[in-house]
């Protein structure tokens, strides 16, 4: 039930991410360096924001000092099936 329950989470908020686009990206500045070696956007922008976003909470799970009411360990496995899952997408 608890794995349903984070699983559940996670496809909302994987879906909130994917119904609001990113906010566009400040203007670049061609006098900065830092522009100019920026690598080019892949061709699933959204499917790697939500990587990350998913590795940013896994990360925030393992370093939490508490356990969730025991649903921490079911969540990073969920997180993990997830990450997996859009790496599949992503390689397509």
């Amino acid at each position: 039930m608890k794995s349903k329950v984070v699983c559940l989470t996670l496809i909302a908020a994987l879906m909130l991410l994917f119904a609001f686009p990113a906010a566009a990206p400040a203007a670049p500045n061609p006098a900065s360096p830092a522009n100019a070696a920026a690598p080019a956007p892949g061709p699933h922008p959204q499917i790697q924001a939500a990587i990350n976003s998913l590795q940013n909470a896994r990360a925030h799970l393992l370093e939490a000092s508490h356990d969730f009411g025991g649903h921490r360990g079911d969540a990073i496995r969920a997180i993990d099936k997830a990450i997996h899952q859009l790496e599949i997408c992503m390689a397509y």
